[in-house]
């Protein structure tokens, strides 16, 4: 009971921060399954490619039911989306592919340096804390950019929020049409990463109740609370000031890396 009852406060804490952060899941989902796996001795070698297996899942409902809503409400732009979409999509294959290739730990490791590097950019460098004036995302920075963000994110499975946030806003976007924007740029990185992690775990994983290295009920569960976390914070959360969403972003990040370390 005590299991199921954390399963659903993660996947509820997963709703919230697809609302308020973009992030459909990985940043909170990928620490909490490992943690959870890495102690059964029969997962505890695969508990990483799991965590963010699972993780890349939960992405495709949590990301595409909050990228319905704000397409309902004319939260996004063609402009902010294309064709930085279709470079993420090419990255998201190869770095699912890749993660195949990868050993368990070594994904863990990446994941943290992944974490160190985003929070260091984010507070050193100029144009996230304090937003500059509005410009186009050049061609080379949708292009190189967007292979180079598929490709983390699909190899660590945190789709791409923590990348495409800040590389909006330095471009002089709100955080609100910034997070806006990361939900429907994650479902490139979670479809293709989904696919692939289903096949390469085929034969990896021998516990009842997988689809590759997806666990399925973990899945299940996530998504249902995921979605209860996203009505509650559309209908219950007011709107963040700009100053104060984006320190509040640079302090979760914070607490995911002090998780996933610890």
């Amino acid at each position: 009971m005590a299991e199921l009852i954390t399963i659903l406060l993660a996947g509820f804490a997963t709703g919230i921060t697809t609302v308020l952060f973009g992030f459909g899941g990985g940043f909170v989902v990928v620490p909490f399954i490992y943690q959870m796996l890495v102690r059964q001795p029969d997962l505890s070698d695969s508990a990483m490619h799991i965590a963010v297996a699972t993780s890349t899942a939960v992405m495709i409902f949590n990301a595409g039911w909050a990228s319905r809503q704000n397409w309902r409400a004319g939260r996004l732009s063609a402009a902010m989306l294309f064709p930085l979409a279709g470079y993420i999509a090419i990255g998201a294959v190869m770095g699912s592919l890749l993660a195949g290739e990868i050993a368990d730990r070594t994904i863990r490791l990446l994941f943290m340096i992944y974490m160190l590097v985003t929070l260091a950019d984010c507070l050193m460098r100029k144009g996230f804390l304090h937003r500059p004036a509005r410009r186009r995302l050049s061609a080379l920075t949708s292009g190189v950019g967007g292979v180079a963000i598929g490709l983390v994110a699909a190899l660590l499975g945190v789709g791409g929020s923590v990348m495409t946030v800040p590389l909006l806003r330095r471009h002089g976007y709100t955080m609100r049409d910034c997070v806006s924007a990361a939900n429907p740029l994650s479902l490139p990185v979670a479809v293709c990463g989904a696919a692939v992690y289903i096949v390469s775990g085929l034969q990896a994983v021998k516990a009842p109740g997988y689809l590759g290295f997806i666990n399925l009920k973990i899945l299940a569960l996530l998504t249902l609370a995921g979605w209860l976390g996203i009505l509650f914070t559309r209908r219950v959360i007011p709107a963040v000031p700009d100053a104060l969403h984006a320190r509040v972003y640079i302090a979760l990040l914070l607490a995911v890396l002090v998780a996933i370390v610890l």
